[in-house]
């Protein structure tokens, strides 16, 4: 099974997409707050080199925003 992260905030519409994506389809992920968790932001900008959200990882592999194409092919059975 792969490991799958997501950078989110409270107030991010695409966050909420990407995790709705992740529960219809039974993808199990870690969540990190950056708005309040100030190390999850360090750790987020030093991976990724974005300050935006959502930064979505599967594995090794960042997604920048929320790529439901990508999240599909990386995730989903063919």
């Amino acid at each position: 099974m792969k490991t799958v992260t997501i950078f989110t905030t409270p107030t991010c519409t695409y966050c909420h997409q990407a995790k709705e994506f992740f529960k219809a389809n039974g993808v199990q992920y870690i969540e990190h707050n950056v708005a309040s968790d100030l190390n999850a932001r360090k750790e987020m900008v030093e991976k990724s080199g974005q300050l935006g959200v959502p930064v979505i990882f599967v594995d090794d592999q960042v997604i920048i925003g929320y790529d439901k194409a990508t999240l599909s092919s990386l995730l989903l059975k063919k």
